[in-house]
This record gives structure tokens, sequence and C-alpha cells, in this order.
């Protein structure tokens, strides 16, 4: 679920970027039937007790009964609990600092081959508790005896809070000012010096740099390591966008448009 976050965080603020006089000045929003989902699948393993997410970063490997679990390298929590609720159906809590900042619910369709995911997170500075959910089809089985969530799953759409997707961006010379109602935000140059990014544990710091009339790039980094590198690029009309953000902590590429309000 955090990490799912973090990709919407990572597409929006991509999407901001923006020259002196920009067409882009104002309030966008993205449209979640517009993703283009990476072909790596994410890989789950619950069985004897243990729940292990192998593709995760870091990877995640807990007890699932019930009890808070601690998490090493995770900037958005930092304990998980598991719960298993029936052969279905499982629950997770994350906890950062003792506070929930996440809930989700993962259930596996009577055939076995979808996963659905509801979310909760309420760990951004303001906008409240935001939800969502995405579905999943099974690439793999997992291995015998698992519980049913074990396997590979790939993901085919989702919808999220109307906060998650929207944000407001406003440039000033050589500047822009990114914010969003969750509470990220950034002032940066347009010439690729680092700036610090507000309100994302996630996110530490940005560099943003014009590559063509109509291409920017956004490198984010992480403590000073890079974790992604995104493009947008404008239409004729500056009515949509179209983004691009390659994920260098899980090696995927996502894909979706965002339309000006």
């Amino acid at each position: 679920m955090m990490r799912r976050l973090v990709f919407v965080a990572c597409l929006l603020s991509l999407s901001v970027l923006a020259i002196a006089q920009s067409p882009f000045d104002g309030t966008w929003k993205m449209d979640p039937s517009t993703i283009q989902y990476p072909k790596k699948p994410d890989v789950y393993l619950l069985q004897n007790g243990m729940y292990d997410c192998k593709t995760c970063v870091p990877p995640i490997h807990v007890k699932a009964d019930g009890t808070d679990q601690k998490l090493s390298g995770d900037p958005y929590a930092d304990t998980l609990s598991v719960k298993v609720i029936d052969d279905r159906n499982i629950e997770t809590t994350a906890k950062k600092d003792g506070k929930v900042v996440g809930t989700t619910k993962r259930s596996v369709s009577s055939d076995g081959n979808t996963l659905t995911v509801d979310w909760a997170y309420s760990g951004n500075p303001s906008g409240g508790t935001q939800t969502g959910n995405y579905t999943n089809k099974r690439v793999d089985k997992g291995p015998a005896g698992a519980h049913l969530i074990s396997g590979s799953w790939r993901t085919e759409k989702e919808q999220d809070s109307e906060a998650v997707l929207t944000w407001t961006n406003k440039t000033n010379g050589n500047e822009l000012t990114m914010t969003s109602p969750t509470g990220q935000s950034y002032t940066a140059k347009l010439d690729g010096t680092e700036a610090p990014m507000k309100g994302d544990p996630g996110v530490t710091t940005v560099q943003v740099k014009q590559l063509g009339k109509d291409t920017l790039e956004q490198i984010n980094l992480r403590d000073g390591k890079v974790i992604g590198i995104g493009k947008m690029i404008v239409s004729a009309d500056g009515k949509t966008a179209k983004l691009v953000y390659e994920d260098k902590l899980q090696e995927t590429t996502t894909k979706a448009e965002a339309t000006k309000q």
C-alpha cells in the first residue's frame, strides 16, 4: 500500500514541472484509468505463520500472527502486523512511532485468480485519511499448502481518493512551487538544482531539468540516492500531459496521463 502511494506521489510531482509563464500552472488531476502498469508482478508468500513481500523494497519478512513486527528501511512505517482472516483474506496494519498510518485488506476471489486490495492511509501531513483500492490478476500460484494470497500478481486497475490524484503548481521566474491537498510540497529551480521535498519521508529531495520545449525530467532522491526518474511530455494544447516514471528501486516503469482542471 505504501509503495503505491509513493508511485502516485511521484507521478503527481512529475506532472507539475513547468517553465515560467507555463500553461501548466493551476490545478491538475491524474486519471487512474490511464495508468499503464509495470509488467513485473508483485510476489507474496504466506506460509507456516510467516508473511513475505518478496518484491517490496526493502523486502518484508514478518510473523503473520496479528502482532506488530519491526520493519527496517521503510520511510513510511516502522512496524507491520499481518492478521489472517481466513483462507482468502488477510489484513495488515502499518504503524510509525506507535501510531497507525495505514491499513490494507487483501481478498482473493473464489476462483483464486483475482486479488482485490482496499487500503487506507493517514500518514500524510494534511488532508485526513485517504483511501483507495486496486485489482490484481494472478500471474503464478504460490507453493502447495500456502495461503491463497501467495503467488505473483499484476495490477490491472485502481481507484484512489481525489486528494491523492489532485495537485496545484505555480511558477515564478525560474522556480516552480508544487503543493498537494495531502501536504506534499516543494519549490525547485528549473536548472536541476537539488531542492527539498516537504511532507514525503520517501522522497527527501528533487532535481528538475527541462529537456526540450515540451519535455521535462524530474529526479527523485532519498538521502542523496536516486530512487526514481520521470519525464513529462506536455500536449500542444496544454490540456493534458503524458507521464513516465522509472522506479529505480522496483526496476519498473509506469505511465499515466493527467488533465488540467
